[in-house]
């Protein structure tokens, strides 16, 4: 099974490169990435400025946040 097999609840709108990063680094749910600064994420091979945006404004809709 390849890492766009896996489930995931990550938004599509974060794109395709983002959504294998986050999956490859062992993050699946929103509520992993409560245990990662943004800078770890944005340390990430294909993760960027615009998908850190989204889930910034996903996680705080559900009232999480990253990692201080």
């Amino acid at each position: 099974m390849n890492n766009t097999e896996i489930e995931h609840e990550f938004p599509r709108s974060i794109g395709k490169p983002a959504q294998r990063a986050l999956l490859t680094a062992g993050y699946q749910q929103l509520q992993d990435l409560t245990s990662a600064t943004e800078q770890e994420l944005l340390s990430l091979h294909g993760f960027g400025p615009k998908a850190l945006g989204i889930l910034r404004e996903t996680l705080a809709a559900q009232g999480m946040r990253f990692k201080s």
